[in-house]
């Protein structure tokens, strides 16, 4: 997998994911998730994050926000994660990594394909096969997307009801819950690794935009998977459009 995290820019949406270490269960137990949840919480705020959903699994979290200024994503992650991993280490009288290697991030188009991360994301445990629905997971952003959950909030909906073009709130929990529901209904729960492999998701004219501000262009190239999902991975040697 290439090292997506060293492509941020500023201004754009980014998709983290981060793993445990061999990619063993280290978040299995309840008080766990809750730590790294207000942990979560407490850093968002320091590091003047935006984020716009999540997801807490077993055995690695998902992470949906915006970068409005150079390095902020690493500063926050090395934080948080590095941080929670002492908190662990200490609970368990244990030494060692919590985290495999560093956090993959992926830049999202600010359309469609945002939507689809979101449900991406908080379809996560569905596909898992532990719950049969987000609603049921509390450790993922589905609940403050749809209105439910009222205090001790996570997510910056307001930015994310501009980022997608709707008029309110109300709009956002309506298509979020539909859009979940489709999915669910028509058992489109596939493991997609474009949302955490690639570099950048989005329409063409977005990624190759993407390409010319970035030093490394040269070991870029833009593909498609066979729903036409475009988006680029790293590349030793290339960069073609096909």
């Amino acid at each position: 997998m290439p090292r997506a995290n060293r492509y941020i820019l500023p201004g754009y949406t980014y998709h983290l994911t981060h793993r445990c270490h061999n990619r063993k269960f280290l978040l299995r137990c309840r008080t766990d998730r809750i730590e790294y949840w207000h942990r979560l919480r407490k850093n968002v705020s320091k590091h003047r994050i935006s984020l716009f959903d999540f997801c807490i699994t077993s055995n690695h979290v998902h992470l949906l926000g915006i970068c409005r200024r150079e390095g902020d994503i690493s500063r926050f992650m090395q934080q948080l994660e590095g941080e929670f991993a002492d908190f662990y280490n200490n609970r368990k009288t244990r030494t060692g990594s919590f985290w495999g290697e560093r956090f993959h991030c992926t830049m999202i188009e600010n359309n469609e394909h945002l939507w689809n991360c979101l449900r991406y994301i908080d379809l996560n445990m569905v596909r898992a096969g532990v719950v049969t629905h987000p609603g049921s997971w509390p450790w993922c952003g589905y609940h403050e997307l749809v209105g439910e959950r009222k205090r001790y909030r996570l997510l910056d909906i307001g930015s994310l009801v501009v980022l997608l073009g709707l008029q309110d709130r109300e709009s956002l929990a309506e298509f979020h819950r539909q859009h979940i529901d489709e999915a669910i209904k028509n058992q489109q729960l596939n493991r997609e690794a474009v949302w955490t492999e690639s570099i950048a998701v989005g329409s063409k004219e977005f990624l190759e935009g993407i390409v010319t501000k970035n030093k490394r262009r040269k070991k870029f190239y833009i593909s498609k998977t066979e729903d036409g999902t475009s988006y680029i991975k790293e590349d030793l040697s290339k960069f073609v459009y096909r």
